[in-house]
């Protein structure tokens, strides 16, 4: 049987907002800012934070509450708060709403996104859901906090990974020094802060090329599951 003959789905990603911000917010800037090509690609996903905003939000006057934010830290972001609540409920969302894919971050998202696949890796989180496949990082960074970080990052981020970096973006250093954690990475340059960019020529062609690379890896995936199951009928 030839892969022709498989209903290949798109690439399913849960996409994580930024700090104090939402998920209809994250849903606005990517829906207005990119294009149409790589939205028929690919199916996203925006839920909430676990917990209300606990202080001003950046964007106050240009997009309307609710906000929220994934965990709270101190002033240095070396110390976390309710880090293990979020990433239960970050489990409970994939149970419930899943299976994905992939993981899509801005921001806080992106930098709980980028370790994920460590933490899960190690058994520290997401230990009841499939293994997350592929990235797309925008604005990421690595976290911070000691002891969350020796156990995401003990080992190379295998997964196929994008990642956005704005020329002027504050976090930009800290997004290159994510890269260095990352096996397979992919980078999108863009002249932007810190926000979700529009794609020029270049940036487009390198998404659509992620998108058609990681379409690809599921169908073979799924292509092989088929198999085996014929094979399992058949013994």
């Amino acid at each position: 049987m030839g892969s022709e003959a498989l209903i290949v789905r798109k690439p399913r990603f849960l996409c994580l907002h930024g700090f104090r911000t939402s998920g209809a917010i994250l849903q606005k800037q990517i829906e207005t800012k990119w294009h149409r090509s790589v939205l028929e690609k690919i199916d996203l996903v925006y839920p909430d934070a676990p917990f209300t905003a606990q202080g001003k939000s950046d964007v106050e006057g240009i997009f309307d509450p609710p906000y929220y934010e994934w965990f709270q830290f101190n002033k240095e972001f070396t110390s976390y708060t309710n880090f293990d609540e979020c990433l239960a409920y970050i489990e409970d969302i994939i149970i419930k709403q899943g299976p994905f894919d992939g993981l899509l971050g801005f921001s806080q998202g992106a930098i709980l996104s980028a370790g994920l696949p460590g933490l899960q890796a190690k058994g520290v989180g997401l230990t009841k859901v499939a293994k997350i496949k592929f990235l797309i990082i925008i604005g990421g960074a690595k976290f911070r906090s000691e002891s969350v970080a020796e156990k995401a990052y003990s080992s190379p981020i295998q997964c196929p990974s994008l990642h956005f970096l704005g020329e002027t973006d504050f976090l930009k250093p800290y997004g290159l020094e994510l890269l260095e954690s990352c096996v397979d990475p992919v980078v999108i340059h863009h002249p932007k802060g810190h926000t979700i960019p529009r794609f020029d020529e270049k940036g487009l062609e390198t998404m659509l090329s992620f998108l058609e690379r990681i379409q690809k890896m599921l169908a073979e995936e799924q292509e092989k599951e088929l198999y085996n199951k014929e094979d399992a009928l058949e013994a």
